[in-house]
């Protein structure tokens, strides 16, 4: 430890000193207190996530993480894939270890091994790894060189430890760091919390077999996935939700209720049947009519692309594994090495920038809010296919406003305000981050502050709660991100809206100002407004969020069928309407009591209900019989059926019919009030 002083900034804006060298855990517990250090798990240090046993060398702007915190629960649980593998190789000696990262809701790891792990030996692995929790053992960091790393695995006989960190060091890498609990050791990036308690509990979920970096040309091994927490009350929570999710299903709803189903023909691609269409129709039709309504304009682009496009975008550089390439038989010939030169899109954006691009654009043009559902497809591996969760085809209701700058506050609120309609539409509760500049980023500081400037005054103005993700915006801009709870309390990020700075650049995208001369436009991408990604990003995903809630529904009854279960709809019209009974409780009324007066000729109605036994009583309750007074006749009442169609429409309708009788009453309401329907009020004579 170093007697020279420095300053740690923390996140209320308050600073503390320390002397240079002082761990981080030791500087939380003497500076801040004892109870903040204790329930710690990892730091955040200059924007880096951190050990707690790292230590403050230079001026430092601080944030702690403990327990309550996701980050800290997803640090945990790369702990427990650690514990996972010291367990199995324990328990069975010369079973090589791969990688094993912390997922969504857990963490797996993979394990080169000559046979399948049985529910046994899960069990097995599940009580060794607790009790390396209960040990409390150390976690430790230690910096090696490459040739010591390699020197180190090679001797255990990690031949894919020794591939890795091969891979790492052709990318430049020069320092490598190593992790170790008790007598166990890995290679890995890190952070890792204090000690194996920190992790809590351990649960073994399942195990499967998976290739060596998701290659089906590699070797197979053996994956054993599973999850941690802070303590038991936090797991049994956990696997409650995770028991009603499995009811809830909607790769087996689907298929039950005969919405969508797949086949390994066409693997991450849904066939859609009659009820589905449907419904994805209606969603489809419906996000339309929003966007259209909200000065969007709907257009459509190809499908197919030369890759000179996604050269431009730069997605051939870094995207093109995840796309789908076609062969250029004309390049074929002509002896192109790489003839795929084509590509289906996996996005709407380059193919946006260039229809900006067809005319010039003026300042009075803007904003242009461009609105798509085109089909997308990305090369999603095998693996990772989940129902409509993870596709590899799909329609995504997509979007891209390009404004001039000062336009970005007016354009962010009115794509908040829809995103907030589309959301109550369907019962769903968010939430927005705002992800600010991360550390790797195009443009200068003031660009960014201007664009950061000018998305949280929209949010400001519109009085929306937001966290704050600094570091977490996209390299070309910030961006603000809504999360929604399903109906099991699992949070999904869905919409996003970004200002993209970049792409302006690389299409040469401009517009005439009022001063005549050429400038940049912003590009707002308000992606994923879909009901899906429900409000998800395409209508697939849309049920796939949905389907969930009809788990209590019974497939095999049509309840559209059966009319003796259906309530009756309220009446829209301005007559009252009878009370509505089934169909054949209906007929058999009609038996019992004689003809529907309804039903009766509008002729001579009266002659013809004197006829019947009891018509005249039943008559006078009859709602479109009108009542009156007349000179003429004395005190008895006058009756009239208006006209045969008027008699008509009180016989039971389809939805279109009911709609068009309640505009006619509404017709003839007015003009008997002023006076000027040909047959109003006329007594019977």
């Amino acid at each position: 430890m170093s007697d020279a002083s420095i300053t740690v900034t923390l996140p209320d804006g308050s600073q503390k000193q320390t002397a240079a060298g002082t761990s981080i855990g030791t500087f939380v517990r003497d500076a801040i207190g004892p109870g903040l250090a204790k329930a710690a798990v990892l730091a955040r240090a200059n924007g880096t996530f951190v050990d707690l046993s790292r230590t403050l060398d230079v001026d430092t702007t601080l944030e702690i993480f403990t327990t309550k915190a996701p980050e800290a629960l997803e640090t945990i649980r790369h702990d427990a894939a650690h514990i996972v593998a010291d367990a199995v190789q324990r328990l069975f000696p010369g079973t090589q270890v791969t990688i094993g990262p912390s997922i969504e809701n857990g963490f797996y790891y993979d394990f080169d091994r000559g046979q399948p792990f049985s529910e046994e030996e899960l069990a097995k692995i599940e009580v060794l790894a607790n009790q390396i929790v209960a040990a409390d053992l150390p976690f430790q960091r230690t910096e090696v060189t490459p040739d010591q790393a390699v020197q180190m695995f090679t001797a255990k006989g990690e031949t894919f430890k020794v591939e890795i960190i091969q891979d790492i060091v052709g990318k430049g890498a020069t320092v490598l760091t190593l992790y170790s609990h008790g007598d166990w050791v890995d290679f890995c990036e890190g952070p890792h919390g204090p000690s194996t308690a920190k992790v809590g509990v351990i649960k073994i979920l399942s195990s499967s077999a998976a290739y060596w970096r998701g290659d089906h040309r590699n070797k197979s091994l053996q994956r054993i996935y599973g999850t941690a927490f802070f303590d038991q009350k936090g797991l049994d929570a956990w696997l409650k939700q995770r028991e009603e999710a499995e009811k809830r299903d909607h790769r087996r709803l689907g298929k039950d209720l005969d919405l969508f189903h797949f086949h390994p023909f066409s693997p991450g691609a849904a066939f859609w049947t009659p009820k589905g269409t449907a419904i994805y129709t209606v969603l489809s039709s419906y996000m339309r009519k929003l966007a259209l309504e909200n000065g969007y304009v709907e257009i459509k682009t190809p499908l197919l692309y030369n890759k000179g496009l996604w050269e431009t975008s730069g997605h051939w550089g870094k995207y093109k594994e995840n796309m789908f390439l076609i062969e250029d038989s004309e390049a074929k010939a002509a002896g192109d090495p790489d003839p795929h030169n084509f590509s289906l899109k996996p996005m709407n954006c380059p193919s946006h920038h260039l229809y900006y691009g067809f005319r010039k654009q003026s300042y009075r043009d803007l904003p242009l809010r461009l609105h798509t559902q085109d089909v997308l497809h990305r090369n999603e591996a095998a693996g990772s296919l989940g129902g409509l969760t993870r596709v590899r085809q799909f329609a995504q209701d997509d979007a891209h406003i390009y404004c001039r700058e000062d336009q970005i506050p007016d354009e962010v609120q009115r794509f908040v305000k829809l995103l907030d309609h589309v959301y109550n539409a369907v019962g769903l509760k968010y939430s927005a981050k705002f992800a600010t500049r991360p550390p790797q980023r195009i443009g200068d500081d003031a660009m960014w502050d201007r664009a950061e400037a000018s998305l949280k005054s929209a949010l400001d103005g519109l009085g929306l709660a937001y966290e704050l993700k600094p570091g977490d915006g996209a390299f070309y801009g910030p961006k603000i991100d809504f999360d929604v709870s399903d109906s099991l309390g699992r949070k999904w990020q869905l919409g996003t809206i970004q200002l993209d700075y970049a792409a302006p650049e690389r299409f040469d995208l401009t517009y005439v100002a009022e001063d005549g001369k050429p400038h940049r436009p912003v590009v707002t991408p308000p992606r994923d407004l879909r009901l899906v990604r429900a409000v998800h990003r395409d209508p697939d995903r849309a049920l796939r969020r949905r389907v969930p809630g009809m788990a209590r529904a019974d497939p095999g009854r049509d309840r559209h069928r059966d009319r003796s279960r259906q309530r009756p709809r309220p009446h829209r019209g301005l007559a009252p309407r009878r009370q509505w009974r089934p169909r054949d409780v209906r007929r058999q009324q009609r038996d019992d009591e004689g003809e529907d007066p309804r039903r009766l000729a509008p002729e001579d109605p009266v002659h013809d209900r004197d006829r019947r036994e009891g018509g005249r009583e039943r008559l006078r309750q009859h709602p479109h019989v009108r009542r009156g007074r007349s000179a003429e006749d004395g005190d008895h009442d006058v009756r009239c059926v208006r006209s045969a169609a008027r008699a008509r429409s009180a016989l039971p309708l389809n939805r279109q019919g009911r709609q068009r009788a309640g505009r006619q009453r509404a017709r003839r309401q007015r003009a008997n009030r002023q006076g000027s329907f040909p047959g109003a009020s006329v007594p019977r004579r």
